[in-house]
């Protein structure tokens, strides 16, 4: 026996696709992914309307998606993440329907608690076999943990795996286990490796990137968090990975081997955790070859899902057991609110990720950003959209000095201590504008494109087109 579908028209067929269902997917093979694509276009041709999308992230290669809503084959997308030309059409109104964004902890919440019903989850897996065990270490499109997809396969209706790689049964190991898939359809190809993983993300050589991380750092150190135990999140930008160049050193002097690093996981992690800085990795998502060579071959580089990654309804999830954890930010008010879901003109080019979730649950919860970009400073009164609410939100760090949340003397008084260029926040932006000059203010008023949904279940932002 085994599951095994000769096309996925047939496993579409055999799922009874209909109008007005709910299909999902994940972004683990990110800007590499062709799974979505081919799904849709094989949706539209049996004649399909009124889809809604479920997919934990979306990004520019998943462009086609903007035909589909202007033919109504999809009028719903549910997401975490939206960025490139989906972005900008959804700003511009293409869609009737208000997008409805979630974060990384959000989302799986509302899948495990039935407040979001998934009639059919697509999983675009590297390695599968004929049983429908799948995993993201093996294939040709390896991408390594399959987190965002794992509450997908255990609540939908219908479960398909997507692979170009068949294994022998039993595949192993099994991130997505056989009792929870229905089928298994073998493609040509699942995804393109240079958009899923482009060799090593880098550290930033600009200047300014590096004297922000050498005060985040700096920030960690006198905190009062950095001993033995310490645990620790960084995203993969540039300067934000530039903080783990800054933070080795520190530990080595102190003594202080970190328990975990969670999150998305890159090459730089991994190499603080075979140099023996920290004991262990959580990884929901590689962002980077060597990141997934690792959680291949290193067992103490372990796999989570993203309830346990981050699900606010969960027993427990790891962002509460964060000691720090290091974001960037498009735009931060002076309310130490934070935007990540648009540009400063108000168009949509991200979204929460787990950047509210690590917030909520870390003891330091730091934004690194530069105090201007192309001219237009970074702290402005008020943000365009509310990603990240203030109150969960602790440092600033800016090339120039950091700002504390009120909220919390006793860290001002320790960074101050510790001889950092300490400022209000209200300071960071004066300085910004002596320099830029005080920008117009941009605040789209069309109709409401897209809501911000909190990990709370509040919509505590509404995003509204550009016309």
């Amino acid at each position: 026996m085994n599951k095994m579908i000769g096309s996925l028209r047939e496993a579409m067929e055999a799922c009874q696709l209909r109008d007005g269902m709910t299909l999902s997917f994940h972004h683990h093979l990110r800007n590499g992914d062709q799974v979505l694509n081919q799904v849709l276009a094989q949706a539209a041709q049996m004649g399909i309307k009124g889809l809604t999308i479920q997919a934990s992230s979306l990004f520019d290669v998943h462009a086609p998606l903007i035909d589909h809503i202007k033919s109504g084959v999809v009028t719903g997308i549910e997401t975490n993440y939206m960025s490139g030309r989906i972005g900008r059409a959804v700003s511009e109104g293409v869609l009737q329907k208000p997008v409805r964004f979630r974060s990384h902890g959000g989302r799986p919440d509302a899948i495990d608690t039935g407040r979001v019903h998934i009639d059919i989850a697509f999983i675009a897996a590297p390695a599968a076999d004929p049983m429908g065990n799948a995993n993201g270490v093996a294939g040709p499109a390896a991408c390594g943990s399959l987190g965002y997809a794992m509450s997908d396969a255990r609540h939908a209706d219908r479960v398909v795996i997507i692979t170009d790689h068949m294994e022998p049964y039993p595949l192993m190991p099994a991130s997505i286990g056989e009792e929870n898939v229905d089928m298994v359809v073998k493609v040509d190809s699942i995804g393109d490796p240079k958009g899923i993983v482009s060799g090593t993300t880098r550290i930033t050589r600009d200047p300014v990137g590096l004297t922000i991380a050498r005060y985040a750092a700096q920030v960690i150190e006198h905190s009062g968090l950095l001993k033995p135990g310490f645990s620790f999140q960084t995203g993969a930008g540039g300067a934000s990975l530039a903080v783990t160049q800054y933070l080795k050193p520190i530990m080595k002097r102190l003594g202080v081997t970190g328990s975990f690093g969670l999150g998305g996981i890159t090459g730089y992690l991994v190499d603080m955790l075979e140099e023996g800085y920290f004991t262990s990795l959580m990884d929901v998502q590689c962002f980077d070859l060597r990141a997934v060579q690792s959680i291949r071959d290193n067992p103490r580089h372990q796999e989570v899902s993203a309830t346990r990654y981050a699900s606010p309804g969960a027993r427990t999830a790891a962002v509460n057991s964060l000691d720090v954890v290091v974001l960037g930010a498009t735009e931060i008010d002076t309310g130490f609110n934070v935007n990540v879901h648009t540009d400063s003109n108000g168009v949509i080019m991200g979204g929460s990720g787990g950047h509210s979730d690590t917030a909520a649950g870390a003891k330091l919860s730091m934004i690194v950003a530069p105090l201007f970009r192309a001219r237009l400073p970074i702290v402005v009164d008020k943000v365009l959209c509310v990603t990240t609410p203030g109150d969960t939100v602790d440092v600033l760090v800016t090339q120039r000095g950091v700002a504390v949340n009120p909220a919390r003397p006793e860290l001002r008084d320790a960074l101050k201590q510790g001889g950092l260029p300490v400022f209000d926040i209200g300071e960071l932006k004066d300085m910004a504008e002596r320099v830029t000059g005080k920008p117009a203010l941009v605040r789209p008023q069309g109709r409401v494109v897209a809501e911000v949904e909190y990990r709370d279940q509040r919509i505590i932002d509404r995003i509204h087109s550009m016309g």
